[in-house]
């Protein structure tokens, strides 16, 4: 809960959205739900291509609700000490670089970890540097002073990209998973991809040898046919269980050990129809990574492994968002469950999934058009409260916005829960300007 009143955080939110307040938002249909959720803007800047806010992740203190940090490419610091009502900014900086996939993770003391790609020389593209390595810098101050940073992954001239982060409740270690290229962008057909994986035992001081997890290899052009989407999860007892996409299928793998050995033979989640790339009108790129993610909590479905993400199984023009359950360590998988609830014939896309550690709810965050014809977008929460059986759909933006399709908006949202406390957030353009919002939500 909040440490201020009931009173005084309506008040706060009041001013707030008086300042911040979008248009009204178009009908909904009488099957919707909508919640009156305080929309909060966090960042806003002109959308110059690859420069403004956007492809944020987003992080609650276990231990003080009210301590939420976020991030934003290329290297945008966002953090609160109210639980999101208002922000502070700054720049992060790193004598290994600053390249964009803000990652955002808290531990179980606390402190917040920001994983990037690297840009060493300050050169981008085309210099040997270039993401040589994923960077990992911590903060013990709720996000207002960062450390320059450890790594893992430095093995030139391959390439790190598209990382991210778990925590084990047991022991506070970190772990990651990324997908490595031989050469990124590579037409060469000897210049492979794959997932590899890295433990921190000591806070982020050091990190492990990299595994490579993927028994299959993929190409390098950042495509269908490219080993990505490598998110880790952490089971009751410490079992790291990462899924990815590859050739129209979602695989996985899992250790027993803390990272230490793997299944000698990947295991197939469920099909991807279509593949993990594809178009959705008004985007500028557009994915359906899979996000693995495990149910810690005290309840019925404890140690259940979700894997979530998109497909256009049912069609080009009906992109829809997908979820599948394993409950004996993955083993075996569920037919995937439908999580948007409208007609067909409409896109759902940029899903992430978080499971409450306190409640063991499921919140899915994702861009929707069922309301609209065109490019018109709202932003979508499904919850579950039953292990992903069946799923509520609310409309938690306040105005849609219609994306122009020669403006980058990142490769994700994202979303971080804790005990009913939800901070979903996302990207948005609106004449001419990206911006960065998150969700005052809560739910029992």
């Amino acid at each position: 809960m909040f440490r201020t009143s009931a009173l005084l955080y309506i008040i706060a939110v009041s001013v707030l959205l008086a300042c911040q307040r979008q248009t009204p938002s178009a009908p909904v249909t009488p099957t919707e739900i909508v919640a009156n959720f305080p929309n909060i803007r966090i960042d806003s800047s002109a959308a110059a291509f690859g420069a403004g806010p956007c492809e944020p992740s987003i992080a609650i203190s276990p231990t003080d609700s009210n301590i939420v940090v976020a991030g934003a490419i290329l290297d945008r610091v966002y953090y609160s000490s109210n639980g999101g009502i208002t922000w502070k900014k700054k720049t992060l900086v790193s004598p290994y670089g600053v390249y964009g996939d803000p990652v955002l993770l808290a531990d179980t003391k606390g402190d917040f970890y920001y994983a990037h790609l690297s840009d060493p020389n300050g050169r981008s593209g085309g210099d040997p540097g270039w993401l040589d390595r994923i960077v990992i810098q911590k903060s013990t101050d709720g996000g207002a002073n960062w450390s320059q940073g450890t790594y893992a992954g430095l093995r030139h001239p391959k390439d790190q990209d598209k990382h991210w982060l778990a925590v084990d409740p047991r022991d506070n270690s970190i772990v990651m998973t990324w997908t490595e290229f031989d050469k990124y962008d590579s037409r060469d057909p000897k210049d492979k991809s794959r997932i590899l994986f890295a433990r921190s035992a000591d806070g982020g001081k050091t990190w492990s040898s990299e595994a490579s997890l993927s028994q299959l290899e993929g190409d390098c052009l950042d495509d269908d046919q490219t080993t990505e989407g490598a998110v880790p999860a952490i089971g009751p007892n410490g079992e790291i269980y990462v899924a990815w996409a590859y050739n129209n299928k979602i695989y996985f793998d899992r250790s027993l050990d803390a990272g230490k050995t793997w299944l000698a033979t990947d295991k197939v989640v469920a099909d991807q129809p279509g593949g993990w790339t594809f178009d959705i009108p008004g985007i500028y790129r557009a994915n359906g990574l899979p996000i693995t993610a495990t149910d810690l909590s005290n309840g019925p479905n404890r140690g259940t492994i979700y894997v979530n993400w998109c497909d256009q199984r049912n069609g080009t023009n009906d992109t829809d968002v997908f979820l599948s359950k394993s409950s004996d360590g993955g083993n075996t998988w569920s037919a995937p469950i439908r999580v948007n609830n409208d007609a067909a014939g409409k896109h759902q896309f940029f899903t992430w999934l978080a499971v409450d550690p306190v409640t063991g709810y499921l919140y899915v965050l994702f861009y929707d058009r069922r309301n609209h014809e065109g490019d018109a977008t709202d932003v979508y929460l499904a919850y579950s409260k039953d292990g992903g059986k069946t799923f509520v759909n609310a409309k938690i933006s306040q105005s849609p916005f219609t994306p122009t399709k020669g403006i980058f908006f990142g490769d994700y949202n994202h979303i971080s829960v804790y005990n009913g406390r939800v901070r979903p957030i996302w990207t948005r353009l609106q004449n001419g300007t990206l911006s960065v919002w998150t969700a005052l939500v809560r739910l029992k």
